[in-house]
């Protein structure tokens, strides 16, 4: 868990830097701060395991099993990108590994992850869909759709909320009427349940039980973990609505110097071993980031490939 939280902490540290020298287009989300929730949760995940992202969701590709050159490369907008550089840091995907998408539409994993969670049930199988997104979409109809499906229906679906305290540049206080979004699993005849999302140990557990309940046809969670975006909403986001020192606070919190004082206060891993794993991948990340610079820019008249399914069955597109 700690070399997964190192992959996406430098995979966004390089894509931070790399968007500020221009060298990735559009908009960038980064998922800075919030290692531990991704890391926790996909470490209770096998392969065949599905999950659904959000605009920020490159943690969440990595912890699943994400690969950093593709993943760079599509950042980058270059053809060995995971969508050919057509999707860019927002569209995400990877079938083979059970990543179904990120997304850049507010809330729209929701249903997506009630819709895996009906074909794992359809074919019978004790797969599990663990589905990712923020505070604020918890407000979207989406959401309130997608749980009271998954309970109906029992359906094999974990909902981990990320809270980290803003939709967008709206405070939490300020977009709902109640402190902890796991309250809203009552509604649904589903357990809910707070834990400190800066902590892998703790999003670690919670998730797994839901997991193990979800494997079970016990039917869905909902887990909310408390944590905090070290970055603004987007690169370039002044983050003038955040209150002086509410930031430096969180710093304090950083799960990643949480975990190494852990791994070293118990014996674990010694000083030098956190170092050498430390630029082992940071090796990693300098060769995602040189498959990315070497890779081509999609061509011209590519331009409307990938667009509709090239697979036809029986005179219909399938």
């Amino acid at each position: 868990m700690y070399l997964t939280m190192l992959k996406i902490r430098k995979f966004e540290t390089r894509a931070m830097d790399k968007f500020a020298e221009g060298k990735i287009p559009g908009f960038v989300h980064l998922y800075l701060g919030e290692e531990a929730v991704a890391t926790g949760a996909c470490a209770n995940l096998r392969k065949d395991d599905y999950i659904t992202s959000t605009h920020r969701g490159h943690g969440h590709i990595i912890a699943k099993g994400g690969e950093l050159n593709f993943m760079m490369a599509e950042l980058f907008g270059k053809e060995n990108g995971y969508c050919r550089g057509k999707g860019g840091s927002m569209h995400i995907a990877d079938a083979s590994k059970g990543i179904l998408g990120a997304n850049g539409i507010v809330g729209a994993g929701h249903n997506i992850a009630a819709g895996a969670g009906l074909a794992i049930q359809y074919k019978g199988t004790d797969q599990v869909c663990v589905c990712f997104f923020g505070d604020a979409s918890t407000n979207q109809s989406t959401f309130h759709e997608g749980l009271n499906l998954a309970s109906i229906w029992k359906l094999p679906v974990v909902f981990v909320c990320e809270n980290n305290g803003y939709g967008i540049s709206v405070s939490q206080a300020r977009h709902q009427a109640i402190t902890d979004v796991s309250v809203r699993a009552t509604a649904y005849n589903m357990p809910g349940v707070t834990v400190d999302g800066n902590d892998v140990f703790a999003v670690y557990e919670a998730v797994g039980e839901a997991v193990a309940r979800a494997r079970k046809g016990q039917g869905p969670t909902l887990i909310e973990c408390k944590t905090y975006r070290f970055r603004g909403h987007f690169e370039g986001d002044p983050t003038v609505y955040r209150p002086s020192g509410e930031l430096e606070a969180w710093l304090k919190k950083d799960p990643i110097p949480r975990m190494e004082n852990y791994l070293k206060e118990n014996n674990i891993m010694t000083e030098e071993e956190i170092k050498k794993m430390n630029a082992d991948v940071d090796n990693m990340i300098d060769e995602a980031n040189a498959f990315a610079d070497n890779s081509k820019v999609p061509a011209l008249e590519s331009a409307l490939e990938d667009v509709y399914t090239d697979i036809v069955e029986e005179g219909r597109i399938r």
